[in-house]
């Protein structure tokens, strides 16, 4: 079964359920979204995971993470002999 059929096949029981004659004991979805479910079921249940990543959005909120590009242009102004 192709990645739209899944995709349809999603749909369609999204539409039966909302309407109450969801009587399916099954769905289709791809192997792509099933395995991005596993991934997300795994990350949620590591309580230290999901602490550093509460940590890091904190972090960002304060401002105290940088993105790449701001620290590229701060080392290359400290930095102007080096060409890269």
């Amino acid at each position: 079964m192709g990645k739209m059929n899944c995709i349809y096949t999603i749909y369609i029981m999204k539409i039966l359920q909302i309407e109450g004659k969801h009587e399916a004991s099954w769905i289709t979805i791809s192997t792509d979204e099933y395995d991005s479910m596993k991934a997300t079921i795994e990350v949620l249940s590591d309580p230290d995971l999901m602490r550093q990543i509460k940590e890091s959005e904190i972090a960002i909120k304060e401002g105290r993470i940088r993105n790449l590009d701001e620290v590229i242009k701060k080392f290359k102004s400290k930095n102007k002999d080096i060409k890269f």
